[in-house]
């Protein structure tokens, strides 16, 4: 898509990670494995959203685009918003992509994967998901599950978000990965939407939109990129992409 515009929120305060998006992976900081394979998706231009100065060096030395937004974003849509703004003032990009800067094994396939939903002019926000595989993730709190009812062989509107194991019954569940491509009008109302009883509850952002009746479908695809959040996650990521 020519009006595509992908956005990578970073910042260095992760609580369980600090300075992540700067910790090394091969010799190079994790938000250049994350920005390459943005780039490699091809699908328009790539930006990293920043408050850290560091980054944006790091990005800028790298030949790519930085911006600098306010540090006291509560969201990674919100920073996304922000840079929107400040990239974008004339309302070329339609479609704002929110890849998040701690997905350095994504696959650039994944990343075009989430715009397939957007050929349906009903949907106002698309994601993606994977069919959990490991029976412990089913009852993890941690992965988050997409109730979905199926739109197509590989792709389900999705009903709800939950961190419980759902729905009941037998068939399968679904991992949902964080990763979103808004229409642009879709994030402008999104991010204009106060926090919903139920994002609250479950401390999932994107059960806002559907609270306020936005409709999110899910584009399957075969696997779940690996997030970096902890100091274990990371040494998986160096095995993954070093090898080692």
């Amino acid at each position: 898509m020519a009006d595509a515009l992908i956005l990578i929120p970073a910042r260095m305060a992760a609580t369980r990670l600090p300075g992540k998006p700067l910790a090394d992976i091969g010799g190079e900081p994790m938000i250049l494995h994350v920005l390459r394979r943005a780039l490699a998706a091809a699908i328009g231009p790539v930006a990293v959203a920043t408050d850290s100065a560091e980054i944006a060096a790091i990005v800028d030395k790298a030949g790519a685009t930085a911006v600098m937004t306010r540090p006291d974003h509560a969201s990674g849509s919100d920073r996304i918003f922000e840079a929107l703004g400040r990239l974008d003032s004339q309302s070329r990009a339609k479609v704002i992509v929110n890849l998040q800067g701690d997905l350095p094994t994504i696959e650039p396939d994944v990343i075009r994967a989430a715009l397939t939903p957007l050929a349906d002019p009903a949907v106002d926000i698309a994601t993606l998901a994977a069919e959990i595989k490991v029976a412990a993730e089913r009852v993890d709190p941690n992965v988050v599950k997409v109730v979905g009812t199926p739109v197509g062989p590989s792709r389900l509107r999705a009903l709800y978000f939950t961190r419980a194991t759902a729905p009941f019954g037998e068939g399968p569940l679904y991992h949902h990965i964080g990763l979103y491509a808004y229409r642009r009008a879709a994030l402008e109302r999104f991010v204009a939407l106060p926090p919903s009883p139920l994002e609250c509850r479950e401390k999932l952002e994107q059960l806002r939109a559907l609270e306020a009746g936005m409709r999110i479908d899910a584009a399957i695809v075969d696997t779940v990129p690996l997030g970096v959040d902890t100091p274990e996650d990371l040494e998986k990521a160096r095995a993954m992409l070093t090898g080692r």
